[in-house]
């Protein structure tokens, strides 16, 4: 749980900070912070991917993984999620969607605080680093994912901080709820998974990670939402194997 602590501390900081300075980060101070942070998630992302222990399980794990995910198309059922909850805070809203790996968002609506709220929480807790990190951290390894993610997530919470006020504190109790219980069922599930389970795991999380620190950097758009059912074919795979 403590990936998921520091991270919903991160939130409370930075929506304080937020609320004190009351204006954005300059454009130019959070490209540099996120281009930090895309090249920490590739070296993690890489030291992750290589540590499987049969790469061809890992391969054909993210294979199926993304043509199951693109076929129910998680993204979009995500994105449509969040249009939906963002319109019922806010009717005239024109359906701008939230990137959840670049929080330097568009926050020029009225301050209001369930639009604050439902916009902060759904970029905290909408994203496969979310999920990934949670795996890790339940896991017992050091949560680096999630101690990332804050990052991210304390520059996104200044910014948001400073346009809707109190209602981003708010937003720190569904990620502590979301991540939280991820991250104990994550702790549970692994105590059935041998070493060479989790090898595999950690690998094709590792490989997503490469998608998402590409995502931060702008290099190509890969979607690594639709690709999440990896996580679970690479479990039964290696068990199978």
């Amino acid at each position: 749980m403590l990936g998921t602590l520091v991270n919903t501390g991160a939130i409370l900081a930075g929506s304080l900070v937020g609320m004190l300075i009351q204006s954005r980060l300059s454009s130019k101070m959070t490209s540099i912070i996120f281009q930090g942070v895309g090249l920490m998630t590739l070296t993690i992302g890489i030291s992750m991917a290589i540590q499987s222990q049969n790469l061809i399980v890992a391969v054909i794990s993210v294979v199926l993984g993304a043509v199951l995910g693109q076929w129910i198309d998680i993204d979009r059922h995500l994105q449509n999620l969040t249009e939906r909850w963002q319109h019922r805070s806010h009717p005239e809203s024109t359906g701008h969607q939230t990137d959840s790996l670049n929080p330097a968002i568009d926050a020029k609506q009225p301050s209001r605080f369930t639009e604050g709220f439902v916009t902060a929480s759904m970029l905290f807790c909408t994203g496969s680093l979310a999920i990934l990190g949670a795996i890790e951290d339940g896991s017992g390894e050091t949560p680096r994912l999630l101690l990332t993610k804050s990052i991210m997530d304390a520059v996104a919470s200044i910014a948001l901080g400073a346009s809707f006020g109190i209602a981003v504190l708010f937003s720190a109790i569904p990620v502590l709820l979301y991540q939280g219980t991820l991250t104990l069922l994550a702790a549970f599930l692994t105590r059935y998974m041998s070493e060479g389970m989790m090898s595999d795991l950690t690998s094709v999380g590792g490989i997503l990670l490469i998608g998402l620190g590409i995502n931060i950097l702008d290099i190509k758009q890969i979607n690594v939402t639709n690709m999440l059912p990896a996580l679970i074919i690479v479990v039964i795979l290696s068990y199978l194997w």
